[in-house]
Order: C-alpha cells, then structure tokens, then sequence
C-alpha cells in the first residue's frame, strides 16, 4: 500500500479499539498466540548470523536483505515481487505484534490487513536510491539501535500497564496505545531503511506519523 501524504516512504498505524476488548484472550494471550506463532516461525525461513560457518550477515528473519542489496549496488533494480514479499511477510509481522502487544484482539490473519496497516513505497531505484548507500545504511542506523533498546524496555512496561488496564476495565488506555504504535512505527521505518533498503531518507527520531 503506498503511503497518501507527504510523510516518510514508511508507515505503520493500528485503529483503536474503541470498544471493551476480550479480558479472556488478554490474560491467556501468550498462550493463545502459539499457533499463529508456530505458523510464522514456518515461514521465516532465515536469520540474522554474523560469521558463522555459512558466511556473513544472511537475512533478517524471512525478510529478504542481501538479495536487493546485490541487486542495487550492481544493477540498480529491486524486483518487484521481492518488495512484494518483503511487504507481506513484514505486514504479518506486524499484525502479529499488534495481537502480542495487546494492541487488538481479533487473532491475525496470514493474509488480510485487518485493522494494522502498514504503508511502504516501492522505490524507484534509479532516481530515489543511491546504489552504494545500502553498503552503509545498517551502520548509520546505529543511533536509531540505541534508541529503539530503550523504547522496548518502555513498551514492555507500558504493555504490562495496558495488560492490568484491559483486565480490570476492558479499555486499552490511549496513551499507552499511541507509544505502542509509536513504537512500531519507528521499528519500521528503521528496518525498512537499513535493511529492506526500500529508501534513502533517513527515518526520524519520533514516535508519530
């Protein structure tokens, strides 16, 4: 889905539950997302590996990253259908957490967008990307690393907030709701610059759209 302002390339936004969420599912929700789980762990077919006896950085997840890395740097395209992969399989990811983080509680869909919606715009090599920044990208985010691994901290004791507030009165607290996203949104922007290589604009240190 392409983005519908003139904000960053890269956008993630869950609709609120304006409505008492399932107390049960909330209290059991670790348990009850093993299925949905398992199911991605099938389809996360690689990982994250420096210097192992197979070679260097392979993949993030499923998420495919060395493959349009080559493909930039030496012949300034990134295939569609990779974008397209790297776009569902992050959507999934992403609803997902949205599930794991309390943020909602229909079960996730393999498939559909349901009410997580995440925006990415496919890049037009030539014209928006530079063909040697993706050798450095994951180097330059650094500052953004340091940032995320105290906002995951934050959210995990936001969540755990939310968790006792949904148990008792039904109500994701809104504030806490709007950090969580945030909080994903920045993620995003993050791996969709470093990694997933899809544009040059370095991601803003914010939590909002």
């Amino acid at each position: 889905m392409q983005p519908t302002g003139a904000g960053y390339p890269i956008d993630l936004n869950v609709d609120y539950p304006d409505r008492d969420l399932n107390r049960l599912t909330t209290f059991f929700r670790i348990f009850v997302a093993i299925p949905i789980l398992v199911i991605l762990a099938t389809v996360n077919g690689g990982s994250i590996s420096f210097g192992n006896s197979r070679g260097g950085f392979v993949a993030a997840g499923g998420l495919l990253v060395v493959a349009p890395l080559l493909m930039i740097v030496f012949r300034e395209k990134y295939p569609r259908w990779w974008f397209d992969w790297n776009f569902a399989l992050l959507g999934f990811h992403n609803r997902i957490a949205a599930f794991l983080l309390l943020l909602r509680d229909e079960y996730p869909s393999t498939d559909e967008e349901q009410t997580v919606h995440l925006h990415m715009t496919y890049p037009d090599v030539q014209t928006q990307l530079n063909r040697w920044l993706p050798l450095v990208k994951w180097l330059l985010a650094i500052p953004h690393y340091i940032v995320l691994i105290a906002l995951d901290i934050a959210t995990l004791v936001v969540v755990i907030i939310a968790w006792f507030a949904i148990l008792f009165t039904g109500r994701y607290p809104r504030w806490a709701f709007d950090f969580v996203v945030g909080v994903m949104r920045w993620h995003n922007r993050v791996l969709g610059y470093a990694f997933l290589l899809v544009t040059d604009d370095y991601p803003p240190f914010r939590l909002n759209a």
